[in-house]
Order: structure tokens, then sequence, then C-alpha cells
């Protein structure tokens, strides 16, 4: 198909971006490879066995948070129309290697910028002075900063995939790369700042372990200001309040990539640790399974209950949604707490789920309910199970990102709507955007992406 005018606008727009970053890279920073005389010198020293397993599962971790997109893209495919599938996997793509290089280019520089008013930071390219190279934080978190700046970045790229899920089947590409581009790189290190970089979140005693607030509800909050700008698919909301259900055509890769989330959720939160430390691993891996497993259990009698069928998309976001409630506190909450506080997390996800569809806020995957409104719960459950933080200021700290990444994804996504186009057309969206954005098809060889 020919590209439209705006579209082929959008792609320069973007290739210019690239280009402009890529022309001014040498002005960040020098490439250049760590000095081997000192590394070699703290080789020799008796620390380095214990620097390597560490720094090691640091590296482990990184890998395992990435293997999470691929989880988020089996999830979103799945819970969606096959027609949309080629879309769906090709946002989640873009969004990964995005994430990634907006995080070197400014993101990580920004979000731990050491000495700032608190609130803001100019973020740059991510070099960093060679004599940096090895990072001590205690006696047994130790790592390289090159081993912290890939996790990080890990971490960076799942806000905006959030997002991409809660948009999906009617949203225009070019303008959601845009948008993306813009929300990762330079909105979600503003927030995580406040907290993880030493900001005025963490003065105040705001405690988040791996990211229930500053990763989920930062990510679930910019979905819903996103979906309310773009609005709901065709058909989902008829008249006298009746809600049309739009299947996924996949549930066994909505199921494969819930149980590759919860894989890749040891990484996420177990990583989270900064070393390899056996207690802290092992208590963390223990409290992010007991909350997932309960928050299953939970969703599926709870929504059983109330729709009088055994649901299992939302056993599935039963799942996440444990997951996410736990990540705040997975190192300090007790056990039965943990368990708590999945079960709290299954139920919350069903109500929320189906009080979002009464309001006609279309969310295809549910992620606005299983990031945004279980990671509200997971940062003030910390108060509630442990005395890592007081109730008072998780309730702040959680609603001031929340708010955030609400305003920023609205003026963003509102700003691309009126500029480069936020949403398909209508025949656009009936024909499938496999067709209308790529060209293409999914499952050429089995039902046409067009039919259905």
């Amino acid at each position: 198909m020919k590209l439209r005018s705006q579209q082929l606008t959008s792609w320069l727009k973007i290739s210019g971006l690239f280009v402009l970053l890529a022309a001014l890279s040498p002005l960040f920073g020098q490439d250049e490879p760590p000095p081997y005389e000192s590394y070699d010198a703290f080789a020799e020293s008796g620390g380095f066995a214990l620097f390597t397993v560490n720094n090691l599962w640091l590296l482990i971790s990184a890998a395992l948070v990435f293997i999470m997109h691929l989880g988020f893209s089996c999830v979103e495919t799945g819970l969606c129309q096959s027609k949309n599938t080629v879309n769906i996997l090709f946002k989640n793509l873009f969004i990964v290697a995005i994430g990634i290089l907006g995080y070197a280019f400014w993101g990580f520089n920004s979000m731990y910028p050491g000495d700032f008013n608190g609130f803001f930071a100019t973020g740059s390219w991510f070099g960093v002075d060679n004599e940096d190279m090895t990072m001590m934080t205690d006696a047994y978190a130790s790592y390289t900063w090159w081993t912290d700046f890939i996790f990080q970045a890990m971490f960076a790229a799942t806000a905006a995939t959030i997002v991409s899920g809660a948009v999906a089947e009617r949203v225009k590409l070019g303008g959601f790369m845009v948008y993306a581009t813009l929300l990762v790189t330079f909105f979600y290190p503003i927030t995580g700042s406040w907290q993880w970089g030493g900001g005025w979140l963490a003065e105040k005693g705001f405690y988040d372990f791996a990211g229930s607030s500053l990763v989920h509800a930062f990510g679930g909050f910019a979905a819903l200001a996103a979906v309310i700008v773009l609005g709901p698919r065709n058909g989902k909301y008829l008249a006298g309040g009746k809600v049309k259900p739009i299947l996924g055509h996949s549930m066994p890769l909505a199921a494969i990539g819930v149980f590759l989330l919860w894989l890749g959720w040891y990484g996420f939160n177990g990583g989270s640790v900064l070393s390899a430390d056996p207690r802290g691993v092992s208590y963390v891996f223990v409290t992010t399974t007991l909350a997932a497993a309960a928050g299953a259990v939970s969703a599926m009698l709870v929504s059983w209950a109330l729709l009088k069928k055994p649901d299992l998309s939302m056993g599935l976001n039963g799942v996440l949604a444990g997951l996410v409630g736990i990540t705040a506190g997975a190192d300090s909450v007790s056990m039965s707490g943990s368990i708590w506080i999945g079960i709290i997390a299954g139920a919350l996800v069903v109500f929320s789920i189906i009080f979002f569809d009464k309001i006609k806020i279309d969310d295809p995957v549910g992620a606005i309910s299983v990031h945004g409104i279980c990671g509200i719960w997971g940062t003030v459950a910390v108060a509630i199970f442990s005395d890592a933080a007081p109730f008072g200021i998780q309730l702040i700290g959680t609603l001031s990102v929340s708010a955030f990444a609400f305003i920023a994804s609205l003026i963003l996504a509102t700003l691309v709507k009126v500029t480069l186009g936020l949403r398909v057309s209508a025949d656009e969206e009936s024909e499938g955007l496999d067709l209308g954005e790529h060209g293409a098809e999914a499952y050429p060889d089995f039902t046409p992406a067009h039919k259905g």
C-alpha cells in the first residue's frame, strides 16, 4: 500500500531525530574501554570473587527482564484480534529498541544525576569517567557501571510497553512511535530520579523496592491518559450501557506470555537486590512467587463468582496483579504478607477491569488495572505489611508518580493527536492494522487477517 503523506512525514521526523542524536553523540562522552590497570588491580584483591558473582547475577537478571518483553508481546497479541498481530509485535520490538537507545542518550544520566534539585535533572549521553567503571554500593552489592546501565535500561523500556497493550488495535503506528520515544526517554526518568536517583521522595523515606509505582503505576496511568485521548475501539460499547466483548484470538499465546512474565519477574525483583546475597535473593524469590500464586487464585475465584464462569484471562491477569503488587515490598514484607498482597491484588484487578469497562475506558489487555491500580496497591501495602515506610509517604509517593505520568501522557498524546494523528481510520481499524499499517498478515496460511 502507498504510504499516506502524514505517515511519511512522521517517519521523516523520526529518522531526523535519530540522525540528530547520532550527530550529537560525540559531544555526550567517550566510548573508550575501561582502563585495565585499575580493573586488574581490583581483580587481585580479595573481593573479586564476590564482585564477579554479584555482577553476573545482575546481568542474568537483566536478561530475565529482557525476556519479559517477549512475555508482554505474547500477552498483548493473544488478547487481541489476529488481524492486529503484526502491528502489536512491531510496536513491542520498537519499544525495546528505542527504550534502550533513549536511556543511553538521555535517561540514565537523568535518572541517576547525583547532584540535582530533587525534582528535575538534565540528561546526557551515558558516557562515564573510566575511573567509575566499578560501582561499589556496600560490602555485598557490587557491579560494573555497564551492568547497572543495562539492568536499568530493561526497566525503562517496560514503562512504554505497558501503554502499548492498552492502546492496541486502533492506535496509529507513527504517532505511537513518537509518543513512546518521548515518554520513555524524557518522562520516565524524571519520576525514577525522585526515588532511585536520590530525589525528594527518597529524602522523605518513600520505599519502592523494584518499581510498583516507579515502573508499573507510571506505565498504567500513562496508559489511562493515552486511552482517554484515543477513545475506545469501534463497536466495543453499545447503546444502553452494553459492552460487546472483543475476544482475543489466542488464549494459549496469552498464557505463554504470562508464564514468561512470571519467569522474568525473578530478574525484575531478584535483580533489584543488587547483589547475589543468598538470603536477599531467595527471600525475594519466595515473596514474589507467593504473591503471584495468590493473585491467580484470588482472581480466578472472584471472577468466577461475578461472571458465573471461570475466566482464564482474569486468572492470567491475577498472576500479573500479584506480581505488580509485591514488587514494591518484595524484600521487606513477610511471607504471609506477600500472600495477602497477592489475594487483594487479584480481587482488585477483577473489579477494576469491570469498572473501567462500565465507564467506557477500553483497555484490551487490562494494563491500566494490572499495572496502574495494582501498582498503587502494592506501594501502600508496603506500609501495611512491613515497617519499611510510613503509610502517608507511601500514598503521597505513589499518587505523585501516577499523577505525573497521567498528566505527561495526556499532554503527549494530545500533541501527537493534533499533529501526526493518533488513531487510524474506521476502515483501517475494521480491516486490521496488519494490512493497513504494514501490508502484511500474521497468519497468511490460516485465517486471513482481514476476516474476523
